[in-house]
């Protein structure tokens, strides 16, 4: 009897012993999913164009890789889905748009996004298989723009300011063709989605560009646009989050390697300024 009672005090004191440390497990189990370190890699899923976007995020993931941050690029060739999928929750991040854009996007879809990281500007340029001057543009010629909000304004803005029309608002973005008060050439616009201007250069007399596009068919605005906008666009690129996630240490350091020398130099080395630093 002796014995059995013995074994039985060893067998709960194994069972408790055991239990402890289950309860130790459980405890780490519970830490946020953002915490780096030994114990693990956290993991970031970013939305991206392809160019330059994708490839300045290439830049930053050895930084990020010594923070115990991993960052997964997705790839999107749109300015819809990527900020579609980061309000639902598919993406951590995203990075191909600029402010203005971005705001009126959020505002249109009652999604909660902000900007974490200025980046890099990218001129908006005016390309043509057919002109070499914006003076050679003939009476009745065809302008392609984009047909997203604050993009169409901002080609129709860079229009007016090579004095090709005049619109309403000296200063909005958010105006279309309707809102053209002045135009002495009568050109006529064709409005689409921003991925299809590289496609109606043969097409069109003159298409207003955004340089990511521009630059994936070889264009590049500093050797090939009739004419562009300068260095001082208020346009800068932005790494755009969720208002949930915008405290969290991965993002922050993430919005910190983008904001890097390392960042700096390979947008000023790669792309001799088609694209500036913005920071």
């Amino acid at each position: 009897m002796k014995k059995f009672i013995k074994l039985l005090a060893t067998s709960l004191l194994a069972v408790t012993l055991l239990s402890g440390c289950g309860a130790k497990g459980g405890d780490s189990d519970k830490k946020p999913a953002d915490t780096t370190g030994d114990k693990g890699t956290v993991k970031l899923v970013i939305g991206a164009s392809p160019e330059p976007h994708a490839e300045i995020l290439e830049v930053v993931k050895p930084i990020l890789k010594e923070k115990g941050i991993e960052i997964e690029v997705t790839e999107f060739n749109d300015y819809v889905l990527p900020n579609m999928a980061l309000d639902e929750k598919k993406l951590d991040a995203n990075f191909f748009q600029h402010k203005p854009y971005m705001e009126d996007f959020a505002k249109e879809k009652g999604m909660k996004l902000v900007s974490v990281a200025n980046v890099h500007i990218e001129p908006m340029g005016a390309y043509s298989k057919k002109i070499k001057s914006k003076d050679e543009l003939k009476d009745g010629a065809t302008v392609s723009i984009p047909n997203d909000a604050t993009n169409e304004g901002r080609a129709l803005l860079l229009l007016q300011k090579e004095g090709l029309i005049k619109l309403k608002d000296e200063k909005s973005l958010a105006q279309t063709p309707r809102d053209i008060v002045e135009n002495p050439k009568n050109l006529k616009f064709s409005e689409l989605e921003a991925a299809q201007l590289p496609r109606t250069l043969q097409d069109v007399d003159l298409s207003i560009i955004n340089t990511n596009f521009a630059l994936k068919i070889g264009l590049n605005p500093m050797n090939d646009a009739i004419f562009m906008e300068d260095k001082d666009s208020p346009y800068a690129n932005v790494l755009a989050v969720r208002e949930d996630n915008q405290d969290s240490p991965a993002i922050l350091e993430l919005a910190k390697a983008l904001n890097s020398p390392e960042v700096k130099k390979f947008i000023e080395d790669k792309y001799k300024g088609a694209i500036i630093p913005a920071f």
